[in-house]
């Protein structure tokens, strides 16, 4: 897949409030001209990937496997406030020459999906076969079709939900906390700044992410007569330091605000009567270990959007068994998606 950028040249104005005099998209796509009328697959990314899915979802996407982007046309766009190419506070701001940080505008996921909508006009697509949004990149997905339902024709919304939990947000909260005990954090030197505090972070992230099970299964010591544990506690600052190194907590500080954001019912009366309004052809998937979006809830959203598949996948490893489980979840998507 390519690496390709569009900058929307007009000005932008955030749903919070705010504005900018245009905003820079990075996105990935088939690596030829898209050709009006061909199949499109439109993959929204989680929370830190980017929008290469050969990277960030090997199993999945690329020649030969279940999204080949030489088949049909793939499409993945960098979230805005992502520090990988699209406007966020790692972007240089053009009143002083520095990176925006804490300076930013405030962002929401309906901006998130505004951005991709942006990168769909650049690209001349009018209709989008299948979008699929994994995790977070389901927060744009629900969002994207609430908001363009002739545009979508199927939706697959996996281990995501319509609208933020008080349980996550206080997850996001948590995390934002580690960030600002960092004092580096807030002096907003540089982009390094906070990056201890982002270590952390991503620490409870994880506890979020996989479960008891998962940890039973992969993080007891090798030796059973080990005085202190201390194979999941080196999991955990592997995990945090391997983020530190390829993110920065003033991005991550963002994106855990606009996850906070996400309500597809907001001005809308409410996430039963904006789904309602979802056209797509749509398959809802959750994870029966998921702490984050557990399946009950997804049951009742499948159940209000008219014509839903709701299934249900089994895995010891919680939220991150829609990366894991990949052959459960390609024999689930197959049949829907081709």
């Amino acid at each position: 897949m390519l690496r390709r950028c569009v900058l929307n040249a007009g000005t932008y104005e955030f749903e919070a409030g705010g504005s900018l005099p245009g905003l820079e998209l990075v996105y990935h796509c088939s690596a030829r001209e898209y050709r009006k009328g061909e199949k499109v697959v439109w993959i929204c990314h989680a929370l830190t990937a980017n929008s290469d899915p050969e990277e960030w979802w090997p199993q999945m996407v690329g020649p030969g496997k279940l999204i080949d982007p030489e088949k049909c046309y793939v499409v993945c766009a960098n979230m805005l406030c992502s520090p990988y190419g699209s406007s966020g506070p790692a972007s240089v701001n053009p009143g002083t020459g520095k990176p925006f940080l804490m300076s930013f505008p405030k962002t929401t996921i309906r901006d998130i999906v505004a951005g991709n909508i942006m990168v769909r006009k650049h690209l001349g697509i009018e209709r989008i076969d299948v979008l699929i949004g994994p995790s977070i990149g389901g927060f744009q997905a629900y969002e994207w079709a609430v908001t363009e339902p002739d545009v979508i024709c199927k939706a697959v919304f996996l281990a995501t939900t319509a609208r933020c939990t008080p349980y996550m947000t206080a997850f996001n909260e948590a995390q934002r906390l580690a960030m600002l005990a960092d004092p580096t954090f807030m002096e907003a030197a540089s982009l390094s700044g906070g990056r201890d505090g982002l270590v952390c972070a991503r620490s409870i992230a994880m506890l979020s992410y996989r479960t008891f099970d998962g940890y039973n299964l992969t993080q007891y010591e090798a030796d059973p007569d080990t005085l202190f544990a201390d194979r999941a506690a080196s999991y955990q600052r592997y995990q945090g330091k391997k983020l530190a190194d390829r993110f920065d907590a003033y991005s991550y500080w963002y994106l855990t605000c606009a996850l906070d954001s996400h309500n597809i019912g907001r001005g809308r009366g409410g996430v039963d009567e904006a789904l309602s309004m979802i056209k797509a052809k749509s398959m809802v998937i959750n994870i029966d270990s998921d702490n984050l979006f557990p399946p009950q809830p997804g049951r009742e959203i499948a159940s209000k959007i008219r014509g839903a598949e709701y299934h249900e996948m089994s895995s010891s490893f919680g939220h991150d068994g829609f990366l894991i489980e990949y052959e459960a979840l390609g024999a689930l998507m197959e049949p829907f998606i081709l």
